[in-house]
């Protein structure tokens, strides 16, 4: 039997197996790996064609990079985000909310980020005694 933590997706969206399979692949990094965010951001610029998305959901793709703090996203890191629509409207160049929306449901469906949905919809980390994050739902960049 296999166990692990599978979103659904937003709104009314089914589940499916693609979806299940592409959050699983997102958990079997191979250890010791790492790539540089802008590095990846701007592969997928050149290939958001075969992706399938658009110019807006690219600009939104790097507001939520631009909130991981470190330059590398690495295996056994934290590569969840947790920002606010109103962070990451002001990041995107001002885009509407409803588009930012769009915007995030058409990455999750390429397969370029995860949510990470906490029981009430909410984003935010919750921290240990020592300020290290323990649980953090948002968006997971892996």
């Amino acid at each position: 039997m296999q166990t692990g933590y599978v979103t659904t997706p937003f709104g009314r969206r089914p589940v499916t197996l693609a979806l299940v399979a592409s959050q699983k692949r997102a958990t079997e990094l191979r250890p010791g790996k790492s790539a540089d965010k802008w590095k990846i951001y701007r592969d997928a610029c050149d290939a958001r064609t075969l992706l399938g998305v658009r110019d807006r959901a690219l600009a939104v793709l790097s507001a939520l990079l631009s909130f991981y703090p470190d330059n590398e996203l690495r295996e056994g890191a934290n590569l969840i985000v947790f920002p606010s629509n109103a962070q990451l409207t002001a990041r995107a160049n001002g885009i509407a909310g409803t588009t930012l929306r769009e915007n995030l449901v058409h990455l999750v469906e390429a397969g370029l980020i995860h949510r990470n949905d906490s029981p009430n919809g909410k984003r935010y980390a919750r921290k240990d005694s020592n300020g290290a994050i323990e649980t953090a739902y948002g968006f997971n960049l892996a």
